[in-house]
């Protein structure tokens, strides 16, 4: 688990608006625009949006974080696009404040982003090789605000895409209330299973993942 997003009160998100390259990335190295995801995946563009604000009000609702749209041309908190050099299926670059003080350095930006080579979809039907876009990105977006893959299956931020659920989990909830605090919205989720302490750390490989800072999301094995 890492520091949480750096500012305090909301924080920013928005799509990548044209081709950017960010030299420090690992993944995410090269974003630009999700037109082409859209027209791979025959996704309506209002349907991506729509999903793209289910998955962060997912957190909205289960941690004390919000987050707002950035004004146009202003830098990103969170920057979601597509991959121009693409690889896997979803990933998020995150970015640290290496001049903090602080032992664990806050988090100062993250890119999530994801392979428009890949057909994606809304909603689960069984088939696990095409990734619904909420659940990929709830994922994602679980790691641009501080939380790693936990030890096992049974949540969004489990290693592996799976569908038997499109909602955050104890676990998730958990771990986002360890860095934000408790929800303020009314009627939020609350972690009502006890979660392992083992459910939260990390194992080798997520720890040899967090230290790139990177995390992907992989396909489940054949």
């Amino acid at each position: 688990m890492s520091a949480p997003l750096a500012k305090p009160g909301s924080r920013t998100r928005s799509l990548a608006a044209e081709p950017t390259e960010f030299p420090g990335a690992r993944n995410c190295r090269k974003m630009t625009t999700l037109d082409g995801l859209v027209a791979a995946s025959d996704v309506d563009a209002a349907a991506v949006r729509t999903e793209i604000g289910a998955a962060f009000a997912m957190w909205e609702a289960a941690a004390d974080i919000a987050f707002k749209e950035a004004p146009e041309g202003a830098r990103a908190d969170i920057l979601i696009g597509a991959q121009v050099e693409p690889e896997g299926w979803a990933f998020a670059d995150v970015f640290y404040e290496v001049a903090s003080s602080e032992p664990i350095k806050p988090i100062s930006r993250a890119l999530v982003c994801l392979n428009p080579l890949k057909r994606w979809k809304v909603g689960f039907d069984g088939d696990l090789k095409t990734y619904d876009l909420r659940y990929t990105l709830a994922h994602e977006i679980g790691h641009a605000i501080g939380l790693d893959h936990p030890n096992g299956m049974g949540q969004i931020m489990g290693y592996r895409y799976e569908e038997r659920f499109r909602a955050l989990q104890p676990g998730d909830v958990r771990g986002a209330i360890l860095l934000y605090g408790e929800p303020r919205l009314p009627g939020a989720p609350v972690a009502a299973a006890s979660v392992p302490p083992d459910a939260l750390r990390a194992s080798p490989a997520r720890r040899f993942a967090k230290r790139w800072g990177t995390r992907a999301f992989t396909a489940r094995s054949p």
